[in-house]
């Protein structure tokens, strides 16, 4: 085995030429940096900092079920003995179960990793002696892994399948019944050339799930256990210059760990970081915008600089401001800052800060009435006339504030907050992250007329806030969604004692720059509600260390229990409620049922505390199957589901009426009327934009969600149309449902529902009027609820202001003849990362969608490219994703298609079922970014 060389003595090291920022500002931005980021060199001279992708050729071995994992924990874990996981979400959390480790564990040598971001040094943690591990196969250079799976990064083990099915599966329905537990190792080598001797050495992990520990040449480096942290791990110590170095991740994922599909892996980047030993220190900038009007700005910078030597230094910093365009391009230098010199000591970090005005500010600012204009701050390290160091920090000038009566301010506008919460998983895809993905459901997003995202209930990938900047969303950045009590036997809670400051801290210090973040969220429906003043000390002190990392914006969590005479709210400096605002299980149809049970709370939080923002955090958790109706439909706006109830327990699927709901839910149209009656709230965040996988309340017995605006796969379900027609009322949208093909309804009662944007609408079936009706007050559809069905065609035709607004036409179709498939885009990089989102739907002879049609259809790809994956939408599916073969779900399958790395040529693909003429649709390679 190779053993490490540590450096004798770290040295500085200066360039031989200097980078000219604009080119280096452009260089960045062609190859989509991200809002705090190192700029990656293409040159040796160009910069020192160097910041390389990690993310190809790793080997990978995951233990299987007869395997007995390694002894290398990170620590003991309580028994579990209660494995359910299909309680209500809104179930009251529990206490944490203390153990007494037995055994070696590791967690003494992990816990310094963290060190930079616990605030007291008194309590920072010494690493122990010895190295845990070293003897271990897995981490040694010369150990065979050549019959490992050799993956690249971002890589979700569980995705693949396959699905464990019944009621005794090892993973059940609220993990999403893949198999993202168990223990796995990824093993890569590392070529450090001699060249770097001397220089500081981190790897950077973006996502590790979970209780990562890395080894480097057999030395235990450090770890990081939440699954959803980005972290830094310095290398230097261990590295040997000249040649190869072994790298070795162990991760360990538990069960009973999740209340959704948490995935498996290294599932976001890794990047190897080389810089000088004088350096700007890991999200080392943090730039506010006190003061802001339409005709100047304050910009303050805070730069934190790490000298890694024994010496002390003094630097030079010059930071450059650049205005951004909408395409990302660099513009004109708007303003720079002064470069004072900086002494910083040995082994030390030292924090400047500077200010300057800006004139004419192009300010960020949610479209459709403002635009999310960006700068780029460019901070050039420089000793003795030598650049050192170089980085970028992209940000938005904006002022937010909140008003208790008029909610949101952006820039001065009030902004209702039209906004969703979305998990992390990517369906079919998984938890792996991929851009092309996440921008697909930002884009559907945006045509909904959303305008705000709720990260729930964890930190998200840097990249997709680098979305969330340039496409003007506002976020609400959250951490954990538990504290000390526990929702499920093995989640956070085991590890937030001694992680829940650098988790914290880490997740500010990395996402402050962003200007789309308005908002932190410390916690989702903790237990510590129920614990009065002690819960509401410890919200207080998680408030109190996220202001001192960034002062600028509120913080928060989010409260379904705490009432506005408990402890809990006074710590929140906005108030969000989930479920609260509009009620929890106090409707009529919800009178039998058993849980936490709420009147309305607006008006009492409001009384209570009249200067804080009100915001529907989590409503509606409404449910439905797309495309699917039950009969007979609910008379009232809102009802739960049950067996026969705009449920099928034999089906497992949920009438898409759009007025069935999870016990603690409500509909849109409660939702939208209680928000109506209380102008003073903010807006809210539906749960939830996209289905996810895990958590498919009321059946546990499928894979993934009914909650989504959208389903699994990314197809429409019709309340889509329900919510686009309230955010976006200038558009004109009329859509009926259901679909018009009940051969055995004839002669029966078929309600018909039109959800517009407008406000009057007629009716017709074969041309004739079934009356034209009116929305009343709070009223968010227009019914026709005793429509006798028989075949043919229906039409109605919507008006706004007396005048024809919109129209929209449901046929009887024939039987299935035919497929048709589009692409979401018929070029894709040819990357191996962009992704092409094909739609095959089942058509009969005159090209009309068979609403209810559910063929197989088998996807073939020609040429050199790939299947990754298809899906349905379907809950109930268990089909593995990787299967080119899979069912039509009411008429629509997705495939989802990649040209391999550097490849040339069309990709051919086809889409076959038996007895239908296939579809064949053409996708061709491009060399520019989309």
């Amino acid at each position: 085995m190779k053993t490490a060389v540590n450096p004798p003595h770290r040295q500085l090291f200066g360039l031989k030429k200097v980078q000219t920022p604009f080119l280096l500002l452009l260089i960045t931005l062609l190859w989509g940096c991200e809002s705090v980021t190192t700029v990656q060199t293409l040159e040796k001279d160009q910069s020192e900092r160097q910041r390389l992708s990690l993310n190809s050729d790793w080997q990978f071995k995951k233990y299987g079920p007869q395997e007995t994992p390694d002894t290398l924990i990170y620590d003991v874990r309580p028994q579990v003995a209660d494995a359910q996981d299909d309680k209500p979400a809104d179930s009251k959390p529990t206490e944490a179960v203390e153990v007494i480790a037995e055994q070696q564990v590791l967690k003494p040598w992990i816990m310094p990793a963290g060190n930079a971001f616990i605030s007291d040094p008194a309590t920072r943690y010494e690493r122990p002696a010895g190295e845990p591990g070293s003897d271990f196969p897995f981490v040694q250079y010369d150990y065979d892994d050549s019959a490992w799976e050799t993956v690249d990064l971002p890589h979700d083990w569980a995705i693949k399948g396959p699905f464990l099915q019944g009621p005794d599966a090892a993973v059940g329905g609220g993990m999403g019944r893949l198999p993202s537990p168990g223990v796995a190792w990824y093993r890569r080598q590392l070529h450090i050339p001699a060249s770097d001797e001397g220089k500081s050495i981190f790897l950077d992990i973006e996502g590790a799930m979970s209780y990562a520990m890395v080894w480097l040449n057999g030395h235990l480096v450090g770890g990081w256990p939440y699954g959803y942290s980005s972290f830094r791990l310095d290398l230097t110590p261990y590295l040997s210059y000249g040649g190869e170095n072994q790298l070795a991740i162990r991760l360990d994922n538990p069960p009973n760990s999740s209340r959704w599909y948490p995935g498996g892996g290294l599932y976001r980047d890794v990047w190897l970081v080389k810089t000088n030993p004088v350096h700007v220190d890991q999200w080392g900038t943090r730039i506010t915008t006190p003061q802001v009007s339409e005709t100047s700005a304050t910009i303050n910078l805070a730069l934190t600089l790490a000298n890694d030597t024994d010496a002390e230094a003094t630097v030079e910093a010059l930071t450059r401001v650049y205005e951004v365009d909408e395409k990302g391009r660099p513009g004109p230098e708007a303003a720079t800052f002064d470069k004072p010199n900086i002494r910083i000591k040995a082994g030390a970090r030292n924090r400047t800060e500077y200010s300057l005005k800006l004139s004419d500010p192009r300010l960020w600012g949610p479209p459709p009435t403002q635009k999310p204009h960006l700068y780029t701050a460019v901070t050039e390290v420089r000793q003795e006339g030598r650049l050192i160091d170089t980085y970028e920090t992209t940000f938005g000038i904006r002022s937010i504030t909140f008003d208790g009566e008029k909610g949101l301010m952006v820039n001065g506008e009030p902004v209702y907050l039209k906004g969703v919460n979305m998990h992390h998983d990517l369906g079919a895809l998984g938890a792996a992250f991929n851009g092309r993905a996440a921008q697909r459901q930002l884009d559907m997003l945006k045509e909904l007329g959303v305008n705000a995202i709720r990260m729930a209930h964890n930190p998200p990938a840097p990249a997709l806030l680098d979305m969330t900047d340039r496409m003007g969303f506002l976020v609400v950045d959250e951490m954990f969604d538990s504290w000390e009590r526990k929702k499920t036997p093995l989640d956070f809670h085991l590890i937030f004692p001694d992680w829940h400051e650098q988790d914290l801290r880490a997740l500010v210090r990395r996402d402050r720059n962003h200007p789309s973040v308005i908002m932190w969220s410390t916690g989702n429906e903790v237990g510590e509600q129920y614990t009065g003043e002690e819960g509401a000390a410890l919200a207080m002190r998680l408030r109190n260390m996220v202001n001192e990392e960034d002062p600028t914006r509120p913080t928060t969590a989010s409260m379904n229990y705490a009432k506005p005479d408990m402890p809990m709210p006074e710590a929140m400096e906005v108030i969000n409620l989930n479920y609260q605002g509009e009620g929890i299980r106090n409707a009529p149809a919800y009178a039998h049922l058993k849980g936490i049970n709420t009147s309305p709370l607006y008006p009492a939080f409001h009384e209570k505390y009249p200067d804080k923002v009100i915001i529907s955090s989590e409503n509606a958790a409404a449910l439905s199957s797309r495309g699917t109706y039950l009969f007979p439909v609910a008379e009232g706006i809102s009802s739960p589901v049950s067996d026969g109830v705009g449920g099928d327990p034999q089906s497992a699927h949920v009438s898409a009426y759009e007025l069935y709901t999870a016990d603690f839910g409500s509909s849109a149209d409660k939702v939208f009327r209680s928000i109506d009656q209380h102008p003073y709230v903010a807006g809210g965040f539906v749960w939830s934009g996209w289905d996810y996988l895990g958590e498919p309340t009321p059946y546990y017995s499928s894979r993934s969600s009914y909650f989504g605006i959208i389903d699994l796969a990314g197809f429409k379900k019709d309340r889509f149309y329900l919510y686009q027609s309230r955010w976006r009322p200038d558009l004109p949208i009329a859509h009926i449902l259901p679909h018009w093909n009940w051969p055995d309804r004839v002669g029966e009662v078929t309600p018909v529902h039109v959800f517009t944007s407008g406000d009057e609408a007629e009716l017709f079936l074969n041309g004739k009027s079934l009356g034209r009706k009116k929305k009343g007050a709070y009223e968010y559809r227009l019914r026709w609820d005793h429509v006798t069905y028989e075949p043919g065609e229906l039409n109605v035709v919507v008006y706004k202001d007396g005048k024809e607004w919109a129209e929209d036409v449901v046929k009887t179709t024939g039987a299935p003849h035919m497929l048709i498939a589009s692409a979401d885009r018929n070029e894709i990089v040819n990357d191996g990362k962009d992704l092409a989102f094909i739609t095959v739907k089942v058509a009969d002879k005159k090209g009309l969608t068979v609403p209810d049609a559910n063929d197989p259809v088998s996807v073939t790809v020609e040429g050199p490219g790939e299947l990754v994956a298809t899906d349905n939408g379907d809950p109930t599916n268990m089909t593995p994703f990787p299967s080119a073969t899979r069912e039509a779900f009411n008429g629509y399958i997705l495939a989802i298609v990649r040209y391999n790395q550097g490849a040339k040529g069309t990709l051919t693909v086809t889409a076959s079922a038996p007895g239908l003429q296939e579809a064949t649709i053409t996708v061709n390679p491009t060399n520019t970014n989309p």
